[in-house]
C-alpha cells in the first residue's frame, strides 16, 4: 500500500507519511499558496502547481533526493490576428491537471483555458498541442461556473499505449487522439446535458464532464463524474449509460475507479447546484462493486451531523491496491480508508481547502 499522501490546498501543500499510529503529516510546503495539482510520479519525483493569480501559475518539482527547484509552466502562443474573434484568451491561468505520459520523462497538464501541454523532459519544458488547440469546434467551449474559462480536468493514457490519450473538458465534452495529439475527434456518445436546450441535450461537444477515472488494469472501462450523472464506458469514452442506481445524489465533482477490479468504484456525491454540499449534512461516499448495478453509502467514521463538506473534481484518489483511500473536503476535512472505503478515520489536523490529493506510488 502507498505510504506517502500529497495535499494540495488553498494555503500550502502538505505532506503525510503513514506510520503505526496513522496518517501524520510530516513536511509543509508553500504555506500560504495555494495549490491547483500535485502529482508523485514514479521515479520519485513530486510535481506542484501553484496558482498565485496576479503573478500566474507556477510549477515546482522535488527530485528523487528531496530539494525542490522551480521548473518551467506551459505557455501559450501569441493570439495571432486571424483568431481576434476567439471567445478564449490565450494565456495561462492555471495548471489543473498533471499526469504521468507512460514515457519516462514524459508529462501531460491540462491548463484553464482548455490547452493540453506535454513535456518529454520531466517539466523543463512544454509544447501545446496545437491539433486540439487549433480545432474549429474549441470555440464552443464554454466555461464552467463562476465565469472562469474552459479547462482539461482530465487527462488518461491508456497504460498498454502511451499515444491513445483522453482528454475531459468542464463544459465541453471527451476528447480522444490515438496518435500522441496529432490528430483530435470528439467522443462520448449516450451523455446528455440537462441544462441544455433540448436539441443541444445529447450534443457531445456540449457535455460538461466534471471528472474521468479508469480502470488502469481494464483500460476499456472508463467512469465519469458528469454535472447531471455518473456514466460507465465499456469502449474506452466512445460509448457511454448512465448509473441510475447511485445514491444518495447523482451530483458529484470527484471519482476514482479500483485499479483492478473493473465494477467498483467510488463517488463523493453531493447536493446539486445552488446548495453544493454534502447531502443532508451527511458526508458519505457511494460504492459500487457490480459495476453500477447497485450502490453501498458509506458513511462509518465520517461526519454525519451538519457536516457540510464538499469535494472537488481532484480531492479523492485510491491507492495502486485499491485497498487505501483518502478524500478531503472544501471546509478542510481530510479522511483516509485502509479497507475499500468501508470505514474512515481523520488525521490530527485542520487543514485548509483542499483541491487535491494523490497518493505516491509504491
Amino acid at each position: 500500500m502507498a505510504d506517502r499522501l500529497y495535499v494540495g490546498t488553498h494555503k500550502g501543500l502538505f505532506e503525510l507519511a503513514r506510520g503505526n499510529g496513522g496518517w501524520e503529516i510530516v513536511d509543509v510546503r508553500f504555506l500560504g499558496d495555494p495549490v491547483s495539482a500535485v502529482l508523485a510520479d514514479g521515479d520519485g519525483s513530486v510535481y506542484a502547481t501553484l496558482d498565485l493569480g496576479h503573478f500566474g501559475a507556477k510549477l515546482w518539482r522535488r527530485d528523487n533526493a528531496g530539494a525542490w527547484s522551480e521548473v518551467a509552466v506551459p505557455v501559450f502562443p501569441q493570439k495571432p490576428a486571424e483568431s481576434a474573434d476567439d471567445p478564449h484568451p490565450w494565456s495561462l491561468g492555471k495548471i489543473w491537471v498533471l499526469e504521468p505520459g507512460g514515457v519516462p520523462g514524459r508529462l501531460w497538464a491540462g491548463t484553464m483555458p482548455g490547452g493540453l501541454f506535454r513535456s518529454d523532459d520531466g517539466g523543463e519544458s512544454w509544447s501545446l498541442s496545437e491539433a486540439l488547440w487549433h480545432m474549429p469546434e474549441r470555440r464552443q467551449w464554454f466555461g464552467v461556473a463562476g465565469g472562469e474559462q474552459p479547462g482539461i480536468n482530465s487527462v488518461l493514457i491508456d497504460p498498454r499505449n502511451p499515444s491513445d490519450i483522453r482528454v475531459g473538458v468542464s463544459c465541453a465534452g471527451l476528447w480522444a487522439s490515438t496518435d500522441t495529439g496529432a490528430s483530435w475527434q470528439i467522443i462520448n456518445q449516450g451523455m446528455y446535458n440537462e441544462y441544455m436546450p433540448p436539441e443541444r441535450r445529447e450534443d457531445p461537444i456540449v457535455q460538461d464532464i466534471h471528472l474521468l477515472s479508469r480502470c488502469v488494469a481494464h483500460p476499456e472501462i472508463v467512469w465519469c463524474q458528469h454535472h447531471n450523472g455518473v456514466f460507465r464506458s465499456e469502449n474506452a469514452g466512445a460509448n457511454w449509460y448512465e448509473l441510475t442506481a447511485i445514491r444518495p445524489s447523482k451530483f458529484g465533482f470527484a471519482v476514482a475507479a479500483h485499479p483492478h477490479d473493473p465494477n467498483t468504484v467510488w463517488f463523493v456525491p453531493a447536493v446539486k447546484d445552488e446548495r453544493r454540499v454534502a447531502v443532508d449534512g451527511k458526508v458519505a461516499v457511494a460504492r459500487t462493486r457490480d459495476g453500477g448495478a447497485s450502490f453501498e453509502v458509506l458513511r462509518e467514521g465520517l461526519p454525519q451531523h451538519h457536516a457540510y463538506d464538499l469535494v472537488w473534481r481532484h480531492a479523492l484518489a485510491v491507492d495502486e491496491t485499491g485497498e487505501r483511500l483518502a478524500f478531503g473536503s472544501t471546509s478542510g476535512g481530510l479522511w483516509t480508508s485502509e479497507d475499500g472505503g468501508d470505514s474512515w478515520t481523520m488525521p490530527d489536523a485542520r487543514l485548509p481547502p483542499i483541491a487535491v490529493v494523490r497518493f505516491a506510488p509504491e
